[in-house]
């Protein structure tokens, strides 16, 4: 059973929370050690709340999933994990979330994952702008949390890059799926590769126009270096899914792929050189 609770939380996700960790290093507070214990704690307090996401949707799939070749073996959907005790424990995450926390954003987090769990997730092009929400409030969090002004420009860059990568996963779908693809996910039906390719270049051509702008925003001209690596990352991904076939799950894709590897790695590295050398105009 404890297998079956681990898996319907899908831990392989919780990488997403990772943008809790964005505001302390945007606001120049990375190297202020005593901040961090509560990034950590809002770290695992998203973590918690979105597992229990993940078992709500599960749940309310269950019959849906049970007819697909693939999520039929999901522990809910294949019987391993009884509903009662799915319903349970989500209750008990999403209160545990909510006691543990004392910033009303978790509380958004949970109320807009739940209507998209129930009714958001069956409306085109909303169901993906719900999804980029949920990034943005993950990244608020982790400024709210230290008491750091939140960015117009953290939020801006946050909301298109999750766009970018949520369009791409439903044209990964729409490619591997094909005609089962509705079976999969009930909005893919009001989709079709041709407009995701459109939706894809518009919100791509923002995503890097917002970064170019943000580097301006920053006292240090080198910033732009970063915006190099941030284009090339971007059209690497682009390269791998659209003319490798390769999943549109960035995990996967920084795993597996070691010239996008190194590239996040150097971006990192240099964005972090360059911002806290440099420092922040204000």
């Amino acid at each position: 059973m404890l297998n079956s609770v681990i898996r319907s939380m899908r831990p392989k996700q919780w990488y997403k929370n990772i943008l809790i960790f964005v505001g302390i290093i945007f606001s120049n507070n990375a190297l202020s050690f005593s901040l961090w214990p509560k990034v950590i704690l809002a770290f695992i307090i998203f973590c918690l709340a979105s597992g229990s996401e993940y078992i709500i949707n599960d749940l309310i799939d269950r019959k849906a999933d049970s007819l697909h070749p693939i999520k039929k073996n999901r522990p809910i959907a294949s019987g391993q994990l009884s509903p009662a005790i799915a319903a349970s424990l989500a209750v008990v995450l999403i209160v545990a979330a909510l006691a543990a926390s004392y910033f009303i954003i978790i509380t958004a987090y949970v109320a807009l994952m739940l209507l998209y769990s129930t009714v958001l997730k069956k409306l085109v092009i909303i169901d993906v702008f719900v999804i980029a929400l949920g990034f943005v409030i993950r990244a608020i969090a982790g400024c709210l949390v230290i008491d750091v002004s939140v960015s117009y420009w953290l939020i801006i860059c946050t909301f298109m890059i999750a766009l970018f990568l949520v369009f791409e996963k439903r044209w990964s779908e729409l490619q591997v799926l094909k005609d089962s693809a509705d079976l999969h996910r009930q909005t893919l039906s009001g989709y079709s590769t041709g407009l995701l390719d459109l939706f894809i270049v518009i919100v791509t051509s923002v995503t890097i126009t917002a970064y170019i702008m943000y580097c301006t925003y920053i006292n240090n001209f080198v910033m732009f270096f970063t915006a190099i690596l941030a284009m090339y990352g971007i059209f690497r991904f682009l390269y791998l899914v659209h003319f490798k076939g390769v999943d549109a799950d960035p995990w996967v894709i920084f795993i597996h792929d070691i010239p996008s590897l190194i590239n996040i790695i150097l971006w990192g590295l240099s964005f972090f050189i360059i911002l806290y050398s440099g420092g922040l105009r204000h």
